[in-house]
C-alpha cells in the first residue's frame, strides 16, 4: 500500500516522539527540572527554560479543547477524507495536541468530550495518534 499524503520531518527533537509512536506509546516530554510537562518536543523547557528533558509514556486519554470539521482538502492526498475532524486536544497531563478525531459521526463531535488514543499504522515507519471518542 502506498500512502500519498505528506509524512512527518524527523528531527533530534521529535525523534523519541515518533518511535514511541511506532510502538503505539505516546510519548511527551518532562522538564527535569520545574516538572513541566510539554508537547512538541523541544530541547528547552518553555516553563523554565531548562534543558533537562525525560521522556513520559501519556495516559492517551484527553478531552477535545477546539474542534474544525474541514469540508476543504488543503493537499490534494486529503480529497478523500472529507469531511474530517482536525481537533486540539488536551492530554489528561496537561499538553495540547493537534490531531484528527476518528471513530464517530462528525456531528457527535464537542468540546470538552472526553477522548482517547487511536493509532493509525501509515507506513512501516509512522503510526499516527488519533483519538477517538471514550465509549
Amino acid at each position: 500500500m502506498t500512502y500519498n499524503k505528506p509524512l512527518p520531518k524527523i528531527n533530534a527533537d521529535t525523534k523519541e516522539f515518533w518511535n514511541g509512536c511506532k510502538q503505539h506509546l505516546l510519548k511527551i516530554q518532562k522538564c527535569g527540572d520545574c516538572g513541566f510537562v510539554r508537547y512538541p518536543p523541544s530541547f528547552i523547557c518553555p516553563r523554565c527554560h531548562s534543558t533537562e528533558t525525560e521522556w513520559i509514556v501519556a495516559a492517551g486519554k484527553g478531552s477535545v479543547y477546539s474542534f474544525t470539521v474541514n469540508h476543504v482538502a488543503f493537499h490534494p492526498a486529503f480529497q478523500e477524507d472529507l469531511p474530517y475532524v482536525v481537533a486540539v486536544v488536551q492530554l489528561e497531563e496537561g499538553p495540547h495536541m493537534l490531531t484528527n478525531i476518528v471513530g464517530c459521526d462528525l456531528s457527535e463531535v464537542r468540546c470538552d468530550m472526553p477522548v482517547e488514543v487511536a493509532w493509525e499504522a501509515i507506513t512501516g515507519e509512522f503510526s499516527l495518534p488519533k483519538f477517538r471518542p471514550v465509549l
